[in-house]
């Protein structure tokens, strides 16, 4: 393949984004969830496959808790 042809940009930029996807959907597992029945913020832990609880507690959850009885 010629390094002046107009395919190589092109599956340049393809490889490219697949590696920023594959890189984005691997990131998401470490964002904070929020555990619905208690409104407490925890991740989700790879190396065991648990939930860490961060001790921390979402303000609009329990805001919405408190006006649903």
């Amino acid at each position: 393949m010629d390094i002046y042809s107009r395919k190589l940009p092109i599956i340049i930029i393809i490889i490219l984004v697949c590696i920023l996807a594959f890189q984005v959907m691997n990131n998401n597992s470490n964002r904070p969830t929020i555990d619905s029945e208690t409104c407490e913020i925890y991740i989700e832990d790879s190396q065991f496959g648990g939930k860490k609880y961060l001790g921390e507690y979402d303000q609009k959850c329990l805001d919405f808790k408190s006006l649903n009885p």
